[in-house]
C-alpha cells in the first residue's frame, strides 16, 4: 500500500508550497528529506507526480487527479482523530436542548459557538416546544438540557441555574379593533378579551401566571402566537426582548394599565437532571450560560 498518512501530508504540501524546500520548511524536515520521501512513493506508485526538469517540480496529470482524494482522506483523518480527543476528555457525540418556544435563545446561540469552537465534532441537536413540552423530554432523557422560564414549583429531581431574566408583556396589534384605540385600560378589562396563548397540545398550562383572558386560541409556538397577535386576532403576553422590532416599527404596542405594571418578570433557568452526570459539552454550556457576559441583556 504506497499511501500512508505521513507521506500523503507531504505529498498535498509540495503542491501547496510549489516546491520541495519549502514543503520542507512547512514540515520541519530537510529538503533532501522531502525529494526522497517523493521519490520513494513514486516508485511504489510506478509513476511520476512531479516534474523536475525545471527549477521547480511540477504536478504531473497524476497528481493533479489524485489531489482531491488526498485532500478528503486527510480531512478525514484529521476528523477522526479530534473526535477521538473529544470521547477520551470525555466529550459526547451528541448535546440535545431544549428550548421553550417563547425563551429568547440568543444567550445559548453564543455558548454554542464556544463550543463548537472547542469541540468541533459535537453534534448539537435543539428542539424548540411549549415548555411544558420540553421539561418531560429531559426527564425522559430525550435531551440533556432544558432553557425555559422557572416555574411555580421547584422540582426536587431537577438542577436548575438561573441565567437571565425575561419580562412578559402585554402586547396588542396596533390594529386591533378596540383595546388598541385606548391610551390605557384596566388589566382586569383584558379578561374578556381575547388572548393568544403558547401552550402545549399535550399537556395542561402549568404556570398559569401568563393566562388572564377567558377567552383564548391556542398554538404551539412563538412565531405563530406573534402572527396571530400582529394580525390583531387577539393580544398576548409576549417576551419583551424577541418583540422589539414589532414595538419600534409600531405594529405592536405595549399595553398600559392603569393599575399595575405592564410585565410579568420570569427567570431564565438551564436546567438538568439531579443525579444525571453530565459530560463535558453539557456542563461546559452550563458555566458559558451562568457567566455573565455571555447572557447580558437576557
Amino acid at each position: 500500500m504506497p499511501f500512508t498518512s505521513d507521506n500523503l501530508q507531504l505529498f498535498l504540501t509540495v503542491l501547496e508550497k510549489g516546491s520541495f524546500s519549502a514543503a520542507a520548511r512547512a514540515l520541519h524536515r530537510v529538503p533532501s528529506a522531502v525529494s526522497m520521501a517523493i521519490g520513494n512513493l513514486e516508485a511504489e506508485l510506478g509513476f511520476a507526480l512531479f516534474d523536475r526538469d525545471g527549477r521547480a517540480p511540477v504536478p504531473t496529470e497524476n497528481a493533479l487527479a489524485l489531489a482531491p482524494y488526498a485532500k478528503e482522506i486527510t480531512d478525514k483523518l484529521h476528523q477522526l482523530n479530534v473526535f477521538t480527543r473529544e470521547l477520551t476528555q470525555g466529550v459526547e457525540s451528541t448535546l440535545a436542548i431544549g428550548v421553550a418556544t417563547d425563551v429568547n435563545p440568543r444567550c445559548l446561540f453564543t455558548a454554542l459557538q464556544i463550543l463548537n469552537q472547542r469541540y468541533p465534532l459535537m453534534k448539537t441537536e435543539l428542539l424548540s416546544a411549549p415548555q411544558d413540552d420540553i421539561l418531560p423530554l429531559l426527564h425522559q432523557g430525550r435531551i440533556q438540557l432544558a432553557l425555559v422560564f422557572g416555574g411555580l414549583y421547584v422540582d426536587p429531581r431537577e438542577q436548575f441555574h438561573c441565567i437571565g431574566h425575561e419580562s412578559l408583556v402585554a402586547t396588542i396589534s396596533a390594529s386591533h379593533p378596540s383595546l388598541s384605540l385606548q391610551s390605557s385600560v384596566y388589566i382586569e378589562d383584558l379578561v374578556q378579551t381575547r388572548q393568544i396563548i403558547i401552550a402545549s397540545h399535550h399537556h395542561t398550562l402549568s404556570d398559569i401566571r401568563t393566562q388572564v383572558a377567558t377567552k383564548t386560541w391556542q398554538t404551539d409556538n412563538f412565531a405563530m402566537a406573534l402572527g396571530l397577535v400582529k394580525a390583531g386576532t387577539g393580544w398576548g403576553n409576549l417576551p419583551e426582548s424577541m418583540i422589539q422590532t414589532e414595538l419600534a416599527a409600531g405594529t405592536l404596542r405595549a399595553l398600559s394599565f392603569r393599575n399595575t405594571r405592564n410585565g410579568l418578570v420570569l427567570p431564565v433557568h438551564i436546567v438538568s437532571l439531579k443525579g444525571d452526570v453530565l459530560k463535558r459539552g453539557a456542563q461546559d454550556c452550563i458555566g458559558l450560560l451562568t457567566e455573565s457576559h455571555v447572557c447580558t441583556g437576557n
